[in-house]
């Protein structure tokens, strides 16, 4: 992985969090890393994504879980920095001496493609505990319709599948 710009190594709160009602929800991920913060607005789809990519890795990796290194604590970020950016590329990866996790985002911004905004490191027990909290926060939005896979609004909806002749209002 190429360098970031700014690296969080002492994290301990590593949380998904879903804004607003279903249909307008906004996703984030809030990082605290002893005096520093980070806010990552994503995209639903994005927020999805790195859960899914969690558990994928988390299973292919197995159970181990060593830390003989540590997170190179040299790199933390510098005290009181906030960062608050809407994120245009995420990159998950695992370091394999220390046996940590990493989560790179880029802000959408930013002309440097090359460099991540903010490097996340992070331990077994948080991913396993992000990416499932993370998925039940896209879970809990609007129901899907089950004939044409588009969200149902609380007003119903309108299926394509069904010429419009129906509205559905419920999955029951």
């Amino acid at each position: 992985m190429a360098d970031a710009k700014i690296e969080f190594t002492r994290i301990f709160r590593l949380q998904p969090e879903a804004l607003g009602q279903p249909g307008k929800r906004t996703f984030r991920i809030l990082a605290d890393s002893e005096s520093s913060t980070a806010s990552l607005w994503l995209e639903k789809e994005q927020l999805m994504q790195l859960a899914v990519g969690i558990q994928q890795l988390l299973t292919t990796l197995g159970g181990e879980s060593r830390n003989p290194e540590g997170t190179p604590s040299d790199r933390e970020a510098p005290g009181l920095t906030r960062l608050d950016f809407k994120v245009g590329k995420l990159i998950l990866g695992h370091d394999g001496s220390n046996g940590y996790f990493l989560i790179d985002a880029h802000d959408l911004e930013d002309e440097d493609e090359g460099e991540a905004t903010v490097r996340l490191w992070i331990n077994r027990r948080q991913m396993e505990s992000f990416a499932e909290e993370a998925l039940k926060a896209c879970a809990a939005g609007r129901p899907i319709c089950p004939l044409c896979s588009s969200p149902i609004d609380p007003d119903g909806h309108e299926c394509p599948r069904v010429n419009g002749h129906a509205k559905i209002t419920s999955l029951e």
